[in-house]
């Protein structure tokens, strides 16, 4: 990629708001997305508070498992949060207006709450390898302290490795145009608009990216290779089945949320992809976190009968205040 052409100083001029091109720019498909969104938004917020409900609800679902899918749950609700209600604002209004800041608060938001699940992701991983590997051991390795402990370390990570670069990007002069081909901030519309030599900060943050996916990835590919090998040693087909249907649904996750930040982001250059990244970022954004909770739940015995269980306790409770 060649350098950026200097802009004399002069003709330099400071943008305070950009906008955004969005998804498409025709009028009726502007609201027919609309629609589709809003509906895709509100289930992906009651699915995911309704694991944050139940796994508190019941103590079968105190476990470290339930535990990291809570937290899981709770970065989803945040992650599509930075980007959906302000998609919903575009797409009704027809205008896509962001200010400066609030692109930027957007941007901070998406990659530090997404590396903090890229993260996660990888401590869920090792925990199914603890518990179908190790079972005797696994209780006393997965303790609550060890538990809260590996979670505020994906936050750690996450905070100590991306504000530099945040801070790097935000310093930068962003002198026009002023148009994101993007439906959010990211960063790679944003580096396309700034008018200076990117190229630094371009290898530091796919360093970072790489550090970041590729030690998660060979976690999570470690963790499973050992967790398949294990399951097919078991002596009866039941057990297979059992601790398959466990693992199944966590690889399915991964694979997605993996599979679409490597495209996305594992490249020295973090422009010339636009199209395909946002392609890739809208079904990152609303798709994904609206699946998640219905492929942890879909096939998890133990889910559905804490379910039925507290379906008949409501409705004792309900009858017994209707008779008083």
């Amino acid at each position: 990629m060649e350098a950026p052409v200097p802009i004399p100083t002069a003709n330099r001029t400071s943008v305070l708001e950009f906008l955004l091109l969005g998804v498409t720019e025709k009028r009726g498909l502007q609201l027919l997305l609309f629609g589709i969104l809003l509906i895709t938004y509100t289930l992906t917020l009651l699915g995911n508070l309704f694991i944050i409900a139940l796994t508190l609800a019941d103590r079968r679902l105190h476990t470290p498992m339930y535990f990291f899918l809570r937290h899981f749950s709770l970065l989803e609700v945040g992650f599509t949060s930075t980007v959906s209600p302000q998609m919903l604002a575009h797409l009704l209004a027809a205008r896509g207006a962001i200010s400066r800041h609030r692109c930027f608060a957007q941007m901070i938001l998406y990659f530090t709450l997404g590396a903090v699940e890229t993260l996660l992701l990888a401590v869920m991983s090792t925990d199914r390898f603890l518990a179908i590997c190790w079972p005797l051991r696994y209780p006393a390795l997965m303790t609550p302290r060890v538990c809260s402990a590996l979670v505020l370390a994906c936050w750690g990570a996450s905070l100590l490795a991306l504000p530099g670069l945040f801070a790097w990007m935000l310093s930068l002069p962003f002198c026009g145009p002023r148009v994101l081909n993007h439906f959010f901030c990211d960063s790679s519309p944003l580096l396309e608009l700034v008018c200076a030599d990117t190229r630094l900060l371009q290898l530091v943050a796919f360093l970072v990216a790489v550090c970041t996916l590729l030690t998660a990835t060979l976690i999570t590919t470690l963790s499973y290779g050992c967790i398949i090998s294990t399951i097919l040693r078991l002596p009866t087909p039941g057990g297979r089945s059992k601790a398959f249907s466990t693992c199944s649904s966590h690889i399915l996750v991964v694979s997605m949320s993996y599979g679409s930040c490597i495209i996305m982001y594992l490249n020295p250059t973090q422009t010339g992809k636009l199209d395909l990244n946002k392609g890739i970022a809208f079904f990152n954004t609303t798709v994904s976190p609206l699946l998640n909770p219905f492929i942890y739940c879909l096939r998890n015995q133990l889910v559905h009968r804490v379910c039925r269980d507290l379906l008949l306790r409501g409705r004792e409770l309900s009858s017994k205040m209707f008779r008083a």
